[in-house]
C-alpha cells in the first residue's frame, strides 16, 4: 500500500485520516501518470515517489545524462480545476522557480531547471533540484530519543553559526524560506553541514492558487508554515519577513535541545515560552533565543547578521558571496591512542533529566588542556566571521572544536608514562594502523567499546584507570581493538572511510542501483550477511544491527557488494544456448563470499535447480521476480528445487559460502 502525504509533505501509513506529524486532515492520494522507471523530459528516470503535498508530488529520480546521478523532481499539480486556474498557477510557479534558480549556495540544494512533460495528454510542470544525501534533523532527533540523548548546546551553537550565513544569503536575495523546521533541515553526509531544503515559496503558490480558484473570491488565503514553528503573524495574516525565519529557527533548535514539540514549550494562555523547564543553557545563548522568539515582531532580531553579532559579540560585517564548496574537515589529531571506552571527539551533551545510567566513556580521567574562556571563543569566532564572511561552515566547526577540546581532551602523551614500554608500543601500533586504514576515530572507539562491554558486561559504566590494577583490562581492550582492525581491513578503502556516516538513505540508494540490474534487496542482504557474519561470527543473527556501531560495518560490506554488482563480478545473467533447455555454471567461493545469478523465465515453465558443492558448505536462495510471492528458497541448506513457475520475469539465485575453506561448486538450471 502506498503512503499518504499531507500538504507539508509528511509521510503517513496508508489509510490514515490525519497526519501523524502535524495533525492535518488527509485526503485520498491522488493518482498520477508518473510510474517507476518512466523517463521524463528525455532525461530523468523516476525511482520512486518520496512526498506529496498541496503543490503536487515529489520524486527521487536519476539523471541519465549525468551517469544516473540522483536528483529530485517536484511536480507542480495544485488541486485546482479549470484551464485558467491552472494557467495562472503555472505562471506563478514559473516565477517562483526563477527566483529559486538564482540561489547559488553550497548549503542549498541547487535548482537545476524547470521543464514540461506530457502525461496522459496533459502538460505537467516539473522542477529539478539536487538530491541531498543525509538525514533530516527530525530523523536525527528521533534516533537520539531512542538512546535517551538530545542535541547539546555546543552542537546547536555550531549549527547556528553554520546556518545563519545561509539565511543571511537568501534574505539578501529577497527570499524568505517560510517553513523552517527539523523536517526541512538536513545534515549532509559528505561534509556534516546543515542544508536548507524544501523552500516554502512553491508550496505557497499552490496554496494561493487553490485558495483563490477553489474557495471562491472571498475565501481566505491559505497560510503556509508549520503550527508552532511559524510566528503568529505568519499563521494569522500570511506576513513573512526575514525575522519570521529566525523565529522558526529558534523554535527548531529548542525542539532539538529539549526533545519537546513547540506546543509543549509555549504556554497557550500567556503565549510565553517555557523551554527553561526542560533544558539549562548558558545565559548568553538563552538571551539570544528569547529575542528571536519575541512575540512582537519589532522586538526580534531583524536579520541573521544581528543574531551572529549576538552570538559572537562583534559588529555585523557584510557577508560576501558564499564559497563554491566547503573546505575539507581538519585532520584528526596525531595522538597516542587511549584505551577502554574512550570518549569520541564529539560535542558534550547538555544537562538532561534523570535517565538510565550510560556507559562511562573514558578509560582514564582526561587531563584537560587549558581551554579558552567562553567569551574568548566567541570573540575569536566574531573575528573569523567578520574577516571571512560567508564561510559560516568553517566558523562553526572551529568554534565547536574549541568546545570539544575543553570537554573531551584526549590524554596527552605523558599520560602513558604509567604504562609499560610494551603497552605504549602496542597503543602506538593500534593508532598507526587505524590511521593507515582510514577509519574514523569516533567510530573506531564506539565499535571497540561496544565489543568490550558486550564481552565484559561487568565493566559496564566503570572508569578504568591507568594504574597497574587495570593493566589486564587495558590489554583486553587493545586485543579487541586489534581484532576489529583485522576484520575491517578486508573492506575496501572507500567503504572504510565512510564508517560512522552511513544512513538509511544509503540503503535506499543501494536498492535503486541494484534494482536497475534486476536484483532485489533480498539478494543483496544474502550476500552481505554471508560476508558480515563470517567476519563477525559472534554477532547475533536475526536482530536489527543498523542502529548500533556494528551496523555501520554491515552497511560498509553492503556497499562493497553493490560496487561488485555494478562491476559484474558478483552478478551474472544465466542465458541458454539456442535450442537448449539447460545450462551448467561453475564457480569458486572464498569463505564468506557469494554470487548472485538472474534468469529471465516465463510463467508455467517447469524449473529444476541443482547445486553441487561440498556437503553443508553453501546456502542457497531462490527469489521470484516480485515480492508478492514468498521466496522459493531463502538462505537454505537445501541444494535442489523443482516446480512450476508462478510468474514471469527475472528469477534470482544466490549462492553463498558457509564454509571456512575455499569451495568449488556447479550450478545446473533446467527449464521445460
Amino acid at each position: 500500500m502506498k503512503p499518504v502525504y499531507c500538504n507539508q509533505g509528511h509521510e503517513n501509513p496508508s489509510g490514515s485520516h490525519f497526519c501523524l506529524h502535524c495533525g492535518e486532515k488527509l485526503q485520498a492520494p491522488a493518482t498520477s501518470g508518473v510510474v517507476q522507471g518512466m523517463i521524463l523530459g528525455e532525461r530523468y528516470r523516476i525511482s520512486r515517489q518520496i512526498g506529496q503535498g498541496g503543490f503536487g508530488r515529489t520524486y527521487l529520480s536519476e539523471d541519465v545524462n549525468r551517469f544516473n546521478e540522483p536528483c529530485v523532481l517536484k511536480e507542480f499539480a495544485p488541486q485546482v480545476q479549470g484551464t485558467y486556474a491552472l494557467q495562472k498557477g503555472q505562471e506563478l510557479f514559473e516565477r517562483e522557480a526563477g527566483v529559486l534558480y538564482k540561489l547559488q549556495h553550497p548549503q542549498i540544494p541547487r535548482f537545476r531547471e524547470m521543464f514540461r512533460a506530457n502525461l496522459d495528454g496533459e502538460g505537467h510542470l516539473f522542477l529539478v533540484q539536487d538530491y541531498v544525501e543525509g538525514q533530516t534533523y527530525r530523523s536525527l532527533l528521533i534516533n537520539r530519543r531512542v538512546h535517551n540523548r538530545l542535541f547539546s548546546e555546543a552542537e546547536i551553537t555550531q549549527m547556528l553559526l553554520q546556518l545563519l550565513p545561509v539565511l543571511d544569503y537568501i534574505h539578501t536575495q529577497g527570499v524568505v524560506h517560510r517553513d523552517i523546521s527539523p523536517d526541512n533541515l538536513m545534515l549532509r553526509n559528505s561534509d556534516l553541514l546543515p542544508v536548507l531544503i524544501d523552500f516554502g515559496g512553491v508550496k505557497q503558490v499552490a496554496a494561493t492558487v487553490a485558495s483563490e480558484f477553489v474557495g471562491g473570491i472571498n475565501a481566505p488565503a491559505t497560510r503556509l508554515g508549520k503550527v508552532g514553528y511559524a510566528p503568529d503573524e505568519q499563521m494569522q495574516m500570511g506576513a513573512v519577513y526575514p525575522h519570521s525565519d529566525l523565529y522558526a529557527l529558534a523554535v527548531t533548535v529548542l525542539v532539538l535541545l529539549t526533545g519537546k514539540e513547540p506546543q509543549e514549550l509555549r504556554d497557550p494562555q500567556t503565549l510565553s515560552w517555557r523551554w527553561r523547564n526542560y533544558v539549562s543553557l548558558s545565559p548568553s545563548l538563552g538571551a539570544v533565543f528569547d529575542k528571536m522568539l519575541a512575540h512582537r515582531p519589532g522586538e526580534r532580531y531583524q536579520s541573521a547578521k544581528e543574531v551572529l553579532q549576538a552570538l559572537t559579540g562583534t559588529p555585523p560585517a557584510p557577508l560576501p558571496p558564499p564559497p563554491p564548496a566547503p573546505l575539507p574537515p581538519p585532520p584528526q589529531p596525531d595522538i597516542t591512542q587511549a584505551t577502554q571506552a574512550v570518549a569520541p571527539i564529539r560535542p558534550a551533551q547538555p544537562p538532561q533529566p534523570a535517565q538510565p545510567p550510560q556507559p562511562v566513556p573514558a578509560a582514564v580521567t582526561p587531563q584537560r588542556k587549558a581551554a579558552a574562556p567562553f567569551w574568548l571563543n566567541l570573540l575569536l569566532m566574531g573575528i573569523v566571521i567578520a574577516g571571512m564572511g560567508g564561510v559560516g561552515w568553517w566558523a562553526g566547526n572551529y568554534w565547536v572544536d574549541q568546545q570539544r577540546q575543553g570537554d573531551h581532551s584526549i590524554p596527552p602523551p605523558d599520560r602513558s608514562d604509567n604504562y609499560s614500554p610494551e603497552e605504549r608500543q602496542r597503543k602506538d601500533a593500534l593508532r598507526d594502523r587505524r590511521k593507515a586504514l582510514g577509519i574514523d576515530y569516533n567510530f573506531y572507539i564506539d565499535l571497540v567499546n561496544e565489543a568490550f562491554y558486550t564481552k565484559y558486561p561487568e565493566q559496564q559504566g566503570r572508569v578504568l584507570s591507568d594504574e597497574s590494577v587495570d593493566e589486564v583490562w587495558r590489554s583486553r581492550w587493545d586485543s579487541l581493538a586489534d581484532q576489529q582492525l583485522n576484520q575491517l581491513a578486508s573492506l575496501s578503502e572507500q567503504s572504510r572511510r565512510r564508517l560512522g556516516s552511513y544512513t538509511s538513505a544509503d540503503i535506499d540508494r543501494w536498492k535503486a542501483q541494484i534494482n536497475l540490474r534486476n536484483l532485489s534487496s533480498r539478494a543483496l542482504n544474502d550476500l552481505t550477511d554471508a560476508r558480515f557474519f563470517y567476519l563477525f561470527p559472534d554477532q547475533p543473527k536475526g536482530q536489527n544491527l543498523l542502529d548500533r556501531p556494528i551496523g555501520q560495518v554491515w552497511q560498509a560490506v553492503a556497499t562493497d557488494f553493490v560496487q561488485a554488482v555494478a562491476a559484474g563480478s558478483t552478478l551474472e545473467e544465466i542465458k541458454f544456448d539456442r535450442g537448449s533447455t539447460s545450462t551448467q555454471i561453475s564457480g569458486n567461493l572464498e569463505p564468506g563470499a557469494g554470487k548472485a545469478y538472474i534468469a529471465k523465465l516465463n510463467k508455467d515453465q517447469l524449473m529444476k535447480l541443482n547445486l553441487d558443492a561440498p556437503a553443508q558448505s553453501t546456502r542457497l536462495s531462490l527469489y521470484t521476480p516480485t515480492s508478492k510471492n514468498p521466496p522459493l528458497l531463502e538462505d537454505s541448506k537445501q541444494v535442489t528445487w523443482s516446480n512450476k513457475l508462478s510468474e514471469a520475469g527475472y528469477y534470482e539465485i544466490v549462492v553463498v559460502s558457509d564454509s571456512t575453506d575455499p569451495i568449488s561448486y556447479n550450478l545446473t538450471l533446467e527449464i521445460n
